[in-house]
């Protein structure tokens, strides 16, 4: 899965990570899909623990990737 975010306070020209030889799979510095939410979040101005909300005594995160 590649992302491509600008402005925001987002580095420019930055890549994260790496793939395999034909570009298939993560290789290197994988992330997960929560952290990579948590940081839009962030870049968004939102706090990604305050949108946490608790149903049936669970605890649920909100998530903007599927």
């Amino acid at each position: 899965m590649v992302f491509w975010l600008a402005g925001g306070g987002v580095k420019g020209g930055h890549s994260f990570g790496a793939t395999d030889e034909i570009g298939h799979k993560a290789a290197e510095n994988r992330v997960n899909v929560h952290d990579l939410d948590a940081t839009v979040l962030h870049l968004l101005g939102l706090e990604h623990t305050n949108l946490t909300f608790r149903l049936n005594g669970r605890d649920f995160r909100f998530d903007l990737l599927p």
